[in-house]
């Protein structure tokens, strides 16, 4: 794995979702790094291609704004990250320190 930062190994990893992109990125550079060269079971990379293929749905992109009940759906899918980022750190134990970056567009179109 290569990135900006130029390290000669990536040794810490984030999770994070965003519109085409892969849900894993260096936390140092914040490159995006393709999901098939992480070290993972096939199970786990499934599923957060999955997670991160429901990205935006709390979004009303022709508004630029949040559909009813966006914020529960963000909520939701930052719930589902988090458990991901904690079976993708538990699968690369000793080899990376893996953190979660949540979603916050829909809170910070909502007034609280």
């Amino acid at each position: 794995m290569r990135c900006l930062c130029k390290q000669k190994e990536v040794k810490e990893l984030k999770i994070e979702a965003d519109v085409g992109a892969d849900p894993i990125w260096c936390d140092r550079c914040h490159c995006n790094l393709d999901v098939e060269e992480i070290p993972i079971s096939l199970n786990l990379k499934l599923r957060l291609m999955k997670w991160i293929g429901d990205y935006g749905k709390w979004i009303d992109w022709d508004k630029d704004g949040i559909v009813s009940n966006g914020v529960e759906l963000e909520k939701t899918h930052n719930k589902e990250g988090l458990k991901l980022t904690e079976e993708v750190q538990k699968e690369l134990e000793g080899k990376y320190k893996v953190s979660f970056s949540p979603s916050t567009f829909a809170r910070m179109h909502v007034k609280e």
